[in-house]
């Protein structure tokens, strides 16, 4: 800040250029003397305040891929086009932020290592986030010897501010992310202990996926919801009920109604308009949160699902749980809206997922994003509402064949154009060996056979079967008929993934609001926590 401060007063009445807020714009910006006072007037101004309402959107799994694959993705959608294929004759220039945290005025980015890895996972990549300290993964807020536990963000904020603390995941809520702030652990899998705490830290609102292991890991401990209401909690498990709740009700746990794989919420693809969304906990966590406080509040929120999509290699779940996660974001904008001068809004990521990929080495540089349309299904719907019959009834591939064309879009050239309204039809050049130069939904005799290899394996396959290195390196731990569907449809819209687990990249960093120019830059993802706290000044 006092950069800026001298480059005002040396540069009255002179031209100041894009670098000297921060741009690399080569075309100078003429900038009147009073403009310069104003803007400096304004800097001092906020850095004078302190955030009351701190919003912090994790997006598990999330990195540069995924958002940029989404926004591109919902540009597609929206322009009818396959947004990079040249033959569209559509400018790309003309592609617009769909996920509004794009346009947050302050972007950074953070490196995400922990103790363990340069892969690391959520448990200590949401320490770092939570604590400012690195530890091995799996361990969440302690040290790497489990000898020392870390005192989170929240418990500080609590503890010293007053302010109310909410917590929301589209996962389960004593899962790694969530957990990392409320609770101290070795092990992310202690998962009744991690629930003992959470019902200990007091905080004032829970909400989204159930939790893990509520009776403990021999189903022989007292259940955690029932512990929670004796420590003064509401236990609301029903949409009804969560619409009633008020900051009246006081301390509140809502479980989703409509849980889905491990007790999480539904994919994004998979919810019905009916079920309420991320974007709706987080509106009923500020309602609850911000009624008669005049103290201030933290708010933590994951979109959880948009790492089990990643692993699974599910693109089109990822895209849309990915946008769902910005719809949640877009509700604190509203409240931010109302709030400008007392608001943070910071949106990130743990770690990337996945290994994800824009650009396909079948399609070249062409991309037909809106293929993953076709998809109807998330990779766990499809298999427990389609692959488990299969299996039961020993059902023929020609007919599975028909499920396939319906929920995905994938079609047999025999059956082209009968079994999809969206797919294109086969283009005869032989430009692209994969056949997919136009987009073609239709499968090549190569992936045809892929798909008749992954069924066999899936209908054969007996539990606990281990896999050798070709087999993981095509299903992973998926099943193999499910993934290899995502992956040849991944592939024909030009999307890829390297890997099952979790990737070393960096993750993006979007602020808002008071405080925002301390995220700009290139920094550790431990910094979030630092520059959280002293804003907020806590110690």
């Amino acid at each position: 800040m006092r950069t800026k401060k001298i480059i005002a007063v040396i540069c009255t009445l002179s031209v100041v250029t894009a670098s000297m807020v921060g741009c690399n714009n080569t075309k100078p910006t003429v900038t009147s003397t009073s403009e310069i006072s104003a803007k400096t007037a304004a800097d001092e101004k906020t850095d004078s305040k302190k955030p009351k309402y701190v919003f912090l959107f994790i997006g598990d799994g999330m990195s540069y891929p995924q958002i940029q694959s989404t926004n591109y993705y919902l540009n597609a959608l929206e322009n009818k086009t396959s947004m990079g294929n040249k033959d569209d004759n559509t400018i790309l220039t003309k592609s617009k932020d769909v996920l509004e945290f794009l346009e947050f005025p302050v972007a950074g980015s953070a490196q995400t290592y922990d103790s363990t890895s340069f892969c690391p996972d959520s448990a200590s990549t949401a320490t770092s986030l939570s604590t400012g300290h690195k530890t091995y993964s799996g361990t969440i807020n302690m040290n790497e010897n489990a000898t020392e536990s870390y005192e989170t963000i929240t418990e500080k904020l609590y503890k010293q501010l007053g302010y109310k603390i909410g917590i929301v995941s589209s996962v389960n809520l004593n899962h790694a992310t969530p957990a990392a702030f409320y609770c101290h652990q070795e092990s992310r899998s202690n998962y009744y202990d991690i629930g003992l705490e959470l019902i200990k830290s007091d905080f004032d609102y829970f909400a989204g996926g159930g939790l893990l292991k509520p009776t403990g890991e021999e189903e022989n401990q007292e259940d955690l919801y029932s512990l929670a209401e004796k420590s003064g909690y509401t236990i609301v498990t029903t949409q009804k009920e969560a619409e009633k709740v008020t900051s009246d009700t006081g301390k509140v746990i809502i479980i989703d109604e409509h849980l889905a794989d491990s007790d999480s919420m539904d994919y994004e693809i998979d919810r019905t308009d009916d079920e309420w969304s991320l974007a709706n906990y987080v509106s009923k966590g500020i309602d609850c949160l911000s009624e008669d406080n005049d103290k201030g509040f933290f708010m933590m929120v994951e979109g959880g699902k948009i790492d089990w999509a990643c692993h699974a290699n599910d693109a089109a779940s990822t895209m849309t749980d990915t946008k769902a996660f910005s719809n949640a974001v877009n509700e604190a904008v509203d409240f931010y809206n109302e709030h400008p001068d007392e608001t943070l809004i910071l949106v990130t990521g743990d770690h990337e997922t996945g290994g994800m990929t824009i650009g396909y080495a079948g399609t070249n540089y062409d991309t037909f994003l809106q293929n993953l349309s076709n998809q109807k299904i998330s990779f766990q719907k499809f298999d427990t509402e389609f692959v488990s019959k299969y299996k039961e009834n020993k059902t023929d591939f020609d007919d599975v064949m028909k499920d396939i064309s319906q929920q995905f879009g994938l079609v047999t050239e025999k059956n082209a154009g009968k079994d999809a309204e969206n797919t294109v039809e086969k283009d005869s050049s032989d430009k692209h060996p994969t056949g997919v130069t136009s987009g073609s939904l239709v499968l090549t005799d190569y992936e045809l056979q892929k798909l008749k290899d992954a069924y066999k394996k899936t209908m054969s396959a007996k539990e606990g079967e281990e896999l050798d290195q070709k087999e993981y390196e095509l299903y992973g731990s998926y099943d193999p008929l499910t993934v290899t569907i995502t992956h040849i449809l991944n592939n024909k819209s030009g999307i890829s993934f390297t890997s099952y687990s979790h990737t070393g990249l960096p993750v993006a960093v979007f602020a808002k609001g008071v405080g925002q120019e301390n995220f700009e830059g290139y920094f550790d993802n431990t910094e979030i926590y630092k520059k959280i706290a002293t804003l907020t000044g806590v110690k």
